[in-house]
């Protein structure tokens, strides 16, 4: 009867295993992704592109929308360690906050890969790799091209930045970047900094509380988002001044709105941020499963583009 009793335990271990990987092929890589939200035009193809890639039957994807709220994600991952999944990847809200939870992953042998954004933590072995852009460099291209478009132009020459989401990689790094390059020119003169959340309706919001501020008095936008600048041209419009021209627009991503926008005379540059790397954060995610070793930094490549170049690169444009 003791016999029987241990026989009976040891199956009903052996079927919960069976159920828990029940549907999932052989050779499958189940995939815990969290995603920052659906805050712009860049993170929706950022998501198009992951969930394209990482699809059956090579890959069993279990995604979470973060909503933009850092407890959100750590719920999240979470939940992915609970489920155990073969690898967790994410795009962080903000950068400092994650050693808990990724120390928690690590205990349960799940290995992670950081998407776009960093993290702070002081173990670098928290996690396996992060592929994404450089954001200090987009923050230089922004500047480089600002001092070019500046040649021979009389200072001051009054600067107001559209700042991402407080804390969060992009932003600390886009700036970084950007001031590392201007600040060099005693002509610019940065007037006005502050957040608008990566967003089209808080970038206007913001912008037209700079608007007021300066009483019109502005020759720069320096935006870290194209979303946040599409939301400022509005602003400068109702404001009855001429974007592109009144006020001179540089923004970083690429998205399709920027060249639009470009096309309409009304932004002047726009640093490319590059969101289609889902296809490379597949052979990665499959790297990292097998044990091969891995680069610990990926930078996907990125170009500068400006008025005269958007009507032609327009319709070519994936996202």
């Amino acid at each position: 009867m003791k016999n029987a009793c241990v026989l009976l335990a040891m199956l009903a271990i052996a079927l919960a295993g069976c159920s828990r990987d029940a549907g999932k092929q052989v050779g499958q890589v189940t995939v815990g992704f969290s995603q920052v939200g659906a805050e712009s035009e860049w993170r929706t193809a950022n998501t198009a592109s992951v969930k394209s890639a990482l699809v059956a039957p090579g890959f069993d994807l279990k995604f979470s929308d973060a909503q933009q709220k850092q407890e959100n994600q750590i719920k999240a991952l979470r939940s992915f360690i609970a489920q155990r999944v073969d690898v967790i990847a994410f795009s962080p809200v903000v950068e400092s906050g994650w050693e808990p939870v990724l120390r928690e992953a690590k205990a349960a042998g799940i290995p992670v890969v950081l998407t776009d954004r960093a993290v702070k933590v002081s173990d670098a072995s928290l996690y396996a790799s992060l592929i994404g852009s450089d954001f200090i460099e987009e923050g230089r291209k922004a500047g480089r091209w600002l001092l070019q478009d500046s040649t021979g132009k009389p200072g001051p020459i009054r600067v107001v930045e559209l700042q991402g989401t407080v804390g969060s990689a992009p932003a600390i790094d886009r700036m970084k970047g950007f001031h590392e390059v201007i600040d060099t020119d005693p002509r610019f003169k940065l007037v006005r900094s502050q957040s608008g959340d990566f967003t089209r309706a808080k970038g206007k919001e913001v912008m037209e509380a700079f608007l007021k501020a300066e009483g019109g008095h502005i020759d720069v936008l320096f935006a870290h988002n194209d979303d946040m600048a599409i939301g400022a041209i509005q602003a400068i419009e109702e404001a009855g001044l001429t974007p592109g021209k009144d006020i001179r627009i540089v923004s970083i991503d690429g998205v399709r709105g920027a060249f639009e926008a470009m096309k309409a005379g009304k932004l002047n540059a726009t640093i490319e941020c590059n969101p289609l790397f889902g296809a490379q954060l597949a052979q990665l995610i499959r790297d990292v499963h097998a044990g091969k070793p891995v680069p610990k930094r990926i930078v996907v490549e990125e170009g500068v583009f400006t008025q005269d170049q958007a009507a032609a690169a327009l319709p070519g444009r994936k996202y």
